[in-house]
């Protein structure tokens, strides 16, 4: 974890190196930030936060695009309900990097509201336009516009779930009239979102361990209104060798299209399953 320096006078966003990161270790995700007088991308294939969150004409389109690639994938249309879930972790699963990476790395935290995002999910590419991030004390960026110093790593914990919270509260309020889920369940898709989105980029950075660390830190299992932990525990494999994984607070519902392949996170998969599927892809 390093903090990049900053030039003196330079008009550097303060998440622009994290950014950077994410896609050179995970290409299939570019992040573009937006200056103040930039517009958001509009059509091609491009919805923002915002309409997401309205749950109008736009949500529709979002999810047909789901409901097509379930079609053709695996030759069955999927319920509603699981249409709807599948496009949220679609969308949530991205943007919940927007914040969690910059922490990670650089422990700089942007606010982004649904307005501030954009979303292309065909190409990979997001927008975002960063007007205010908070930050420790001894961070070069402290004195960039925008910043808000916070006192120390927990302070900075709780702007993470504030954050995100945020994000995707609204978006929450869109899709779930969509989904057969109250509250709760929502929210424990967004603990997951959060875990596995940054325990994978983790792995990819070659800190996983460390990840699991933060994340464990970050949601202990009581903090509102995220539902359950990060809940990491050790598997032992047939070499002796540790294998990490954890219990999804939420069900994805892929099993409702294929029972037999349930997600190695999922409640319903057993550890001698788990120990199987992890061997395998280690």
């Amino acid at each position: 974890m390093t903090v990049p320096a900053l030039l003196p006078g330079l008009l550097a966003s303060p998440v622009t190196d994290a950014y950077a990161r994410l896609t050179e270790v995970f290409p299939a995700l570019r992040v573009d930030q937006l200056t103040d007088s930039e517009r958001p991308p509009h059509g091609g294939g491009w919805v923002s936060a915002a309409e997401l969150a309205a749950g109008g004409p736009a949500l529709d389109a979002f999810l047909a695009w789901d409901e097509a690639q379930v079609l053709r994938d695996y030759g069955q249309r999927a319920r509603p309900d699981v249409i709807a879930s599948f496009a949220l972790h679609r969308y949530a699963w991205p943007a919940c990097l927007l914040v969690t990476v910059p922490w990670f790395l650089h422990r700089r935290v942007p606010r982004i509201p649904v307005e501030d995002v954009s979303f292309q999910r065909a190409l990979g590419r997001m927008t975002v336009r960063i007007r205010e991030f908070a930050c420790l004390p001894d961070d070069p960026a402290a004195s960039l516009p925008g910043a808000r110093v916070v006192a120390d790593e927990e302070a900075l914990r709780g702007e993470v779930r504030t954050a995100v919270a945020e994000h995707l509260g609204p978006v929450l309020e869109g899709f779930a009239p969509r989904m057969r889920r109250g509250r709760r369940a929502l929210w424990g898709m967004a603990t997951d979102e959060i875990v596995e989105g940054l325990w994978y980029l983790g792995h990819l950075l070659g800190e996983e361990r460390t990840a699991m660390a933060e994340l464990e830190r970050l949601l202990p299992g009581t903090t509102k209104p995220y539902v359950g932990g990060a809940g990491f525990r050790e598997l032992t494999g047939p070499n002796g060798e540790s294998l990490p994984t954890r219990d999804r607070a939420s069900c994805c519902l892929f099993y409702t299209l294929r029972p037999e392949d349930t997600c190695v996170t999922c409640p319903r998969t057993e550890d001698a399953d788990r120990v199987r599927k992890l061997s395998a892809s280690v």
